[in-house]
């Protein structure tokens, strides 16, 4: 039975895409794109990866067990809040996954050099994977690998500056989750310092690699062309926010990334490309599923027993000062650096915030800086992953290489929150 379901995983993912977008018009719809990303779990979850699994397994029992001992005293928060935590997130990723289609080609094997060259990958996989999201990793990956393997210097340079699109893009699942845990946040606040945090981070890496290391690097032949997709539907998602602010961020992705993929696609014959797309390469979401459901029975359970032993975790009297600020980023950057997925992290500490009534774009920032220092640095991380399976970097390499970066930044990080939100 259900290898006779798994054939149609693809079609039920693009479902609750289409559920999710349909039910900004028809709330009720909210229960279906719940049933079917469940669905989608349990139909694909004897396919899932041994850690996935375990990890899966860990957060929903964790979750489980904190919703029975909060239910025994007296705190239920209801299924539907259970089932559908962090069910928006899914439809977004779903989404992004679609700029895959507009990947540039990389047929030239005449690769530029030096620290122009550095400055260009930099740059360019930070612009482009602002918007194709990880996909781009393979790409530029892929294409500079020598051996099956990248050098120190292109692995440090890559992994920092994708994840430094963390700070500012839109389309990063960052972005989704800041939204979700910080709810009031608005987006053009938190524009100014997140790129400038992430220009100063990427400097702080060619600095780094080109001047101090004295690396010799072989980069990326980007492209005016290869960039002008991504930058264009950058434009137009921030232009829509600006006009059509009542469908939230996370809507407007949903509306606007596949049609314009779909458009801009690279593959011909259109239709068949497509028809492959969601019946085979779609299905790279379905761990993103697990993990953001799970987090989000965990995160309920949590919230539970915060509501059982308020007492315990109570902030009344303190504030979300500068001292907090940079106490809780480092604990998020920590969590992640050892393995702990920045969703969960975050999805921890926000219902311990949030009664602080805090400036909410500040503390999106707060999200927003430990996901870009953590996932950039931890070889733990679905990036540190691709580097460690698909290139075969050290673990050891990615943490020691980037550990004096984790404090440059969130030195930084601490002192661009000082001046910019006072």
């Amino acid at each position: 039975m259900l290898t006779t379901l798994q054939k149609y995983t693809g079609w039920l993912i693009l479902a609750t895409l289409i559920l999710f977008i349909a039910s900004g018009l028809i709330q009720p719809l909210v229960t279906a794109v719940a049933i079917m990303a469940w669905l989608v779990v349990i139909i694909e979850w004897n396919r899932l990866p041994a850690t996935s699994r375990k990890q899966a397994c860990f957060l929903i029992s964790a979750g489980i067990i904190a919703l029975l001992f909060s239910a025994q005293n007296g705190i239920f928060l209801g299924w539907q809040k259970i089932m559908t935590q962090n069910l928006q997130l899914l439809p977004m990723f779903i989404a992004v996954s679609f700029l895959a289609l507009t990947n540039p080609s990389a047929k030239d094997d005449n690769l530029p050099k030096g620290k122009r060259a550095m400055a260009i990958t930099a740059f360019g996989s930070n612009l482009l994977g602002a918007v194709i999201n990880l996909s781009i990793l393979f790409v530029f990956g892929d294409r500079l690998e020598r051996n099956n393997t990248l050098t120190k210097a292109q692995a440090i340079l890559l992994a920092r500056s994708f994840c430094a699109a963390a700070w500012w893009s839109p389309f990063f699942i960052a972005a989704g989750v800041a939204l979700t845990y910080a709810p009031d946040m608005q987006y053009h606040r938190i524009l100014l310092p997140g790129l400038t945090l992430c220009v100063i981070s990427i400097c702080y890496s060619i600095v780094e690699v080109g001047f101090i290391r004295k690396s010799e690097f072989t980069g990326y032949p980007v492209r005016i062309e290869s960039m002008t997709v991504p930058l264009l539907l950058a434009v137009t998602v921030i232009a829509g926010h600006y006009l059509f602010p009542e469908l939230g961020m996370i809507m407007l992705i949903c509306i606007v990334a596949p049609p314009a993929a779909i458009l801009l696609m690279r593959g011909r014959p259109r239709l068949p490309y497509l028809q492959e797309f969601i019946t085979y390469r779609i299905n790279s979401t379905v761990s993103q599923f697990v993990l953001f459901l799970t987090a989000g029975v965990f995160s309920v359970g949590i919230t539970s027993i915060i509501q059982v032993y308020p007492e315990l975790f109570n902030f009344t009297g303190n504030s979300f000062s500068h001292g907090m600020f940079a106490m809780i980023s480092a604990l998020l950057i920590i969590l992640g650096l050892i393995g702990v997925h920045p969703l969960v992290g975050i999805s921890i500490v926000s219902p311990l915030l949030l009664p602080l009534h805090p400036d909410n774009s500040r503390l999106a920032f707060l999200f927003l800086t430990s996901w870009a220092i953590s996932t950039g640095s931890s070889p733990l991380s679905g990036v540190g992953l691709v580097l460690t399976s698909r290139y075969h970097i050290s673990p050891r390499s990615i943490l020691t290489s980037n550990f004096h970066y984790v404090v440059a930044m969130w030195l930084v990080s601490n002192l661009v929150n000082i001046l910019y939100f006072g």
